[in-house]
């Protein structure tokens, strides 16, 4: 067509068929190993995960993938591999075709070179053994073979996918250090449905691990979280009397606040990306249809039973975070806005204090006004006689006389003259 495509079309379609299912024959056997930094990150270093990648496929003489790969499934003689990147820990999955003479032989991981794990980016989140065969005609014997290879206590057994298969698991470390599931398929369930019920259950596995580790968070953050509220509650009941250093308690109040900040920054990430595999976990479960199977808890019920506390205590960990930062903030807000108001009421105080100071000054200004008219007075008086003395003598006016005459012009003069400066100095 005479039209552009968009730089990304044919990358965002491809995206939806970049990790396709296994296709598995019963009877076989899959070792899956998911690895991850210790340290939290929010990108795995891509360059290392292919890197070692490449050196596994080096061993057995194997294509290696495209550069910008994030999955490879490919052929390495005795066994298949399949390899996907995600964006914490990358997994690799090695599918064995074997009968059964030994399920969960701890020998089927020497797939794995011990060198070449020990060169892992990484260290181990999880790893599974994951044994499929055909079902039994008998399933009293998938029973028994269920009591045989798991703890029955924490068992969980059920049908798949419209009775396509039967599944379970203990969700246990075994003594070699891995989880052990068994499915078991019907003669004609399809191969690329039996390596969609394998796959599931390895990502079942994985993100429930993955999500569990905001658990250990929480935990810690909590004992924090139980000391940080006893201190923004008293501060809280503190403010409901007189404070006598309200700032001193402002000041403890954005303390707190910006630590409980700094709380929220280091776990948002953690919780933010538990919340996300809690919700992959439960859409896994959900896809598989289970239906009970012989009275035994189904993966839902041992997820609703041992999975779902732990997440509801990183929920309720995160929501009592969050309320306790609104708090704290709210808090602040309401502290600031009283010193506000007790400075404001302060510099009222003192502009009527400055007021009344004014005023007093004003008094003063016309007191000392008077006084200058009588002290001007005086001496305009003097001047009066002086420049009016030459012509007493001539008129017959003693001076004295003439004295007495020239003080109450002199003085009004001099009152109006002052009374117009200060008019005008007023205006």
């Amino acid at each position: 067509m005479p039209l552009e495509d968009h730089p990304l079309r044919y990358a965002l379609t491809n995206e939806l068929h970049a990790r396709p299912f296994p296709s598995l024959t019963a009877p076989g056997q899959a070792i899956y190993l998911a690895i991850k930094e210790p340290k939290q990150a929010a990108k795995r270093d891509r360059a290392r995960d292919r890197a070692h990648l490449i050196a596994l496929l080096d061993r057995f003489g194997v294509q290696h993938p495209k550069p910008d790969a994030t999955h490879y499934f490919g052929d390495l003689g005795k066994f298949r591999l399949k390899w996907e990147q995600h964006t914490e820990f990358v997994t690799y999955t090695a599918f064995i075709d074997n009968g059964l003479a030994r399920p969960f032989d701890p020998s089927a991981w020497e797939v794995f070179p011990e060198e070449w794990l020990a060169e892992a980016p990484g260290a181990r989140i999880t790893s599974a053994h994951i044994v499929y065969t055909l079902i039994p005609e008998d399933e009293g014997e998938v029973e028994k073979l269920m009591h045989d290879w798991f703890v029955p206590e924490s068992l969980a057994v059920s049908r798949v996918l419209d009775d396509t298969a039967v599944i379970g698991g203990d969700f246990r470390i075994d003594v070699a250090g891995h989880l052990r599931f068994a499915v078991f398929a019907q003669p004609d369930t399809g191969h690329r449905r039996l390596g969609r019920i394998v796959q599931r259950v390895c990502e079942i596995e994985t993100y429930k691990t993955m999500s569990m580790l905001g658990l250990p968070r929480a935990r810690h953050i909590s004992s924090k979280l139980g000391v940080i509220d006893e201190r923004l509650s008293h501060l809280v009941s503190d403010m409901t009397g007189d404070l006598a250093k309200p700032d001193e308690t402002l000041s403890q109040l954005l303390a707190i606040a910006s630590e409980l900040e700094q709380l929220q920054t280091e776990c948002s990430f953690r919780f933010g990306a538990t919340a996300a595999y809690d919700a992959i976990v439960n859409q896994r479960v959900a896809v598989l249809r289970e239906e009970r199977f012989r009275g035994r808890q189904t993966f839902a019920e041992f997820m609703m039973r041992r999975f779902d506390p732990a997440m509801r205590t990183v929920k309720s960990t995160e929501a009592r975070l969050e309320t306790m930062t609104t708090r704290a903030i709210r808090a602040g807000d309401l502290l600031r806005t009283r010193v506000d108001v007790d400075r404001s009421a302060q510099n009222q105080e003192l502009l009527a204090s400055m007021d009344r100071r004014s005023d007093l000054q004003l008094r003063l200004q016309k007191t000392v006004e008077g006084l200058s008219v009588v002290a001007i007075s005086y001496y305009a008086v003097n001047l009066v006689v002086y420049l009016l003395g030459p012509l007493a003598e001539p008129l017959g006016v003693s001076k004295t006389i003439l004295t007495a005459g020239a003080v109450l012009p002199t003085i009004l003069a001099v009152w109006l003259t002052v009374h117009s400066i200060r008019r005008s100095m007023e205006k």
